[in-house]
């Protein structure tokens, strides 16, 4: 069975949701390296060749950065990659970690288990995490809309204590960068949760100098690729994340319209 198929399966077996197709995909792409030996004809070696991929790497090490994860899953990719903002200021706050708890279980329900947990405690206790191959997986396997709302989710974690440090902003605008989230995203999205005398301007992808078109020409654009429909696809609380995003879109245009007096 090739990951079309399990893509195909996990797609019917979520109820025809988005995310079961793309973890039907990666539990199917796992299978197919992790069943194709490497080449070589060293009788020895064979069974260990038919455990790990034709890199010459496990699996599991490669797509998660650590050997314990307790699945080839969706789930423990994004701990991955919040397990490296929690870390990014030296301190793991219990406040990130009861917004990491509230999101994946509303997201994933009892998919979500305290395995997890446990492999989200071993990666905090990693010295580094390694994050290019979880974004190389991601890239090539999620839309756009997915990649933006996950970068808007990692903020959330650093905004959990009320405050964003410059380490996590550098450590999301790594991942971002990695996933090709474009710096115009990327400043939108940041300047919703740190933000500056500018920020309005910056979640419209503006400048403070831009004219009164421009800035009704760039609230427009951007409510068009922020709309919430983009993600309907997607859980409920990436769907509650989206209409945040959208609202604050909408404040923001309307924080420039009062300051400038724009009807």
């Amino acid at each position: 069975m090739n990951k079309f198929a399990f893509a195909f399966i996990g797609f019917m077996v979520t109820g025809f949701k988005l995310y079961g197709a793309f973890l039907g995909f990666i539990v199917g792409y796992l299978f197919e390296i992790i069943q194709t030996p490497a080449k070589g004809n060293n009788q020895q070696g064979q069974g260990q060749r038919q455990s790990q991929s034709n890199y010459g790497y496990d699996p599991y090490q490669a797509l998660f950065g650590y050997q314990s994860a307790p699945q080839n899953d969706f789930i423990s990719i994004l701990l991955v990659l919040s397990a490296a903002v929690m870390k990014a200021d030296g301190k793991v706050l219990k406040s990130e970690l009861n917004y990491l708890k509230d999101f994946f279980q509303r997201q994933f329900g009892n998919r979500f288990t305290n395995q997890h947990l446990v492999y989200l405690r071993d990666l905090l206790n990693q010295q580094q995490i390694n994050i290019s191959e979880i974004c190389s997986q991601l890239r090539y396997r999620t839309t756009e809309e997915v990649r933006i709302q996950l970068i808007h989710y990692l903020f959330g974690i650093a905004k959990a204590d009320d405050h964003v440090s410059d380490n996590e902003i550098n450590v999301i605008y790594r991942i971002a960068r990695q996933l090709h989230v474009s710096d115009a995203d990327f400043q939108s999205i940041k300047n919703m949760f740190h933000r500056n005398p500018q920020s309005d301007y910056l979640i419209l992808g503006i400048d403070a100098n831009a004219s009164e078109e421009e800035v009704k020409k760039a609230y427009r654009k951007m409510a068009v690729k922020y709309h919430p429909d983009k993600v309907q696809d997607m859980g409920e609380e990436h769907q509650k994340a989206a209409k945040e995003k959208f609202q604050q879109i909408q404040e923001a245009y309307e924080n420039i319209k009062k300051a400038r007096g724009i009807k």
